[in-house]
Formats: C-alpha cells, sequence, structure tokens
C-alpha cells in the first residue's frame, strides 16, 4: 500500500466530500422529470474524462475510475431514496398536532446512518479509483474535478 501525504489525504477528502455532494445532484431532478440512470451514468464517464485530460492516463485506467464510480452511484440510490424518505418523515413529524420527540430522534439518527453509508461507499470508490491512478493522475484528476464542481456549485 503506497503511502499518501497529508496534502493528498486532504485533497482526496476534499474531493471526496465534493463529490458526494455532485451524487446528491445527480439523484436530484427538480424539473419534474423521472431520473435517468444511463443519463447519470454518461455523465459520469464525461465528468471522468474531463477530469483526466492533459494527464497520460490510459484508456484503460480512465475506464476502470469509471467504472468504480459509476458502480458507487448506483450503489448509493437506495440510500438516496431512504434521504428523501427520512426527510419527508421528518417534515410530518414536525407537522403533527404534536411533537414527538423520541420520533424525531429516531428519524434524525436514521438519517446519519444513511449519511454514514454513503459517505463510506462513496470514499471506498474514491480510494478505489484512486488506486488505479498513480500520484500526479490522482492529483490532476481530484484538481479538475473539483474545479468543475466550483464552477457548476460554488
Amino acid at each position: 500500500m503506497a503511502t499518501l501525504s497529508i496534502k493528498t489525504m486532504m485533497a482526496a477528502l476534499l474531493a471526496g466530500s465534493i463529490a458526494a455532494t455532485a451524487g446528491g445532484f445527480a439523484y436530484a431532478r427538480t424539473d419534474g422529470q423521472a431520473f435517468d440512470p444511463a443519463k447519470a451514468q454518461q455523465r459520469i464517464e464525461k465528468r471522468v474524462d474531463k477530469a483526466l485530460t492533459g494527464t497520460d492516463a490510459t484508456t484503460d485506467q480512465k475506464k476502470k475510475v469509471t467504472d468504480i464510480l459509476q458502480a458507487a452511484f448506483k450503489d448509493m440510490k437506495p440510500l438516496h431514496d431512504k434521504r428523501v424518505e427520512n426527510r419527508k418523515a421528518m417534515e410530518a413529524a414536525m407537522q403533527a398536532p404534536t411533537i414527538d420527540p423520541a420520533r424525531i430522534e429516531q428519524i434524525r439518527a436514521e438519517q446519519m446512518k444513511v449519511a454514514d453509508e454513503s459517505s463510506k461507499r462513496f470514499t471506498k470508490a474514491l480510494t478505489d479509483a484512486g488506486n488505479v491512478l498513480n500520484a500526479s493522475q490522482r492529483q490532476a484528476f481530484f484538481k479538475n474535478w473539483s474545479e468543475h464542481h466550483g464552477k457548476r456549485h460554488g
């Protein structure tokens, strides 16, 4: 296992949080249209390709990274659905004629459990993807991915 510098680890954690947030946007639709998994998979492929543009990453490396991230987003879809369900449950609990603190705490705890599961799954994907790339490719990937995210959401 390769030893990572603090700077590289921090960059990976930052990119992970950004990517996880982006993953939420991949499943959140505000235009009333149904989520299209095929389009989401295509967006991931384009994002990976763009993030690795200008590096010496091979086609095989790009495919492996894409496959890893696509699998993670697919695995995270049920977690997204659970977060939506929990938000609706919290809204209902807060609008009930009587506030039930135990119920609210139960929903909050479930939401944190789902967030932790999502974080673990995507962190694993980032670690697996990072292990496909060498240090300079990995640094360029996270820098480019982060820059793209900042232009869209920040």
